[in-house]
């Protein structure tokens, strides 16, 4: 526990307080943003992650409750507040509470400047309106410069992950992981397609299985010179 946080909070020792609510003072205090797919590992201390896997358990147990399952003769569900509060914490939604993967960046010695394309990427993710699964392709497109950090095509697909792993519309998950690509990378032109299948549409509401959203993003290079645009986009037909 950081040592501001020794005071007291509505009369009650910090300590005692669950640990959703410490985390979401330090960032409240911080004036930073926690919304569903914002990263806020910088706000997490050593152990809590398992504390808040415990407190997510305890509310979930109270879903189940409420929704009049009988988890104590059921053994189907005998486990279920466990396994989904680890699920996720550890799993779907552990974007949110790990720190970016280390990636190693090499510099561009050849001063490549061709295009590449990185994918298609399996992608996972969580429609942040229903919880319910999104799930699709990535493909990325660079413009490498004599300037730029090159990384390990592995790399991306952890980046992506990453990226992917929280609550989200997939609108702002393509923005996001252009503007991490394009810190890291640091390319005259970045250009990435999604296309991925909503669960939140397959499943409930008008439950249609065929459709499919696909949405880009184009920077730099792939932004200004339609040529460039139009043969990452015809190479990608190909996939």
């Amino acid at each position: 526990m950081r040592p501001e946080e020794t005071r007291t909070v509505k009369n009650r020792p910090m300590s005692t307080i669950p640990v959703s609510e410490r985390i979401r003072y330090r960032l409240v205090s911080a004036d930073c943003r926690h919304h569903a797919n914002d990263n806020i590992a910088d706000f997490i201390e050593d152990g809590e992650l398992d504390e808040l896997q415990a407190e997510v358990q305890a509310k979930m147990q109270e879903v189940l409750k409420a929704l009049v399952i009988d988890t104590e003769s059921d053994h189907n569900t005998q486990e279920t507040a466990k396994r989904v509060a680890k699920m996720f914490v550890r799993e779907v939604f552990r974007g949110r509470y790990e720190k970016a993967p280390a990636v190693t960046e090499f510099p561009n010695v050849e001063r490549l400047n061709e295009l590449m394309i990185v994918g298609p990427i399996t992608v996972r993710s969580a429609c942040s309106h229903h919880l319910c699964p999104i799930m699709g392709r990535v493909w990325i497109g660079l413009m490498p410069n004599e300037h730029s950090n090159l990384i390990g095509l592995s790399k991306y697909t952890r980046i992506c992950d990453w990226i992917m792993s929280r609550p989200q519309i997939q609108e702002e998950a393509v923005t996001m992981l252009a503007n991490e690509l394009q810190e890291r990378v640091q390319p005259d032109g970045l250009g990435i397609v999604m296309e991925a299948d909503h669960f939140c549409m397959h499943w409930r509401g008008v439950k249609d299985t065929g459709t499919k959203m696909t949405n880009s993003v184009m920077r730099g290079a792939f932004l200004k010179d339609p040529a460039l645009r139009r043969e990452f986009l015809s190479l990608l037909s190909n996939k």
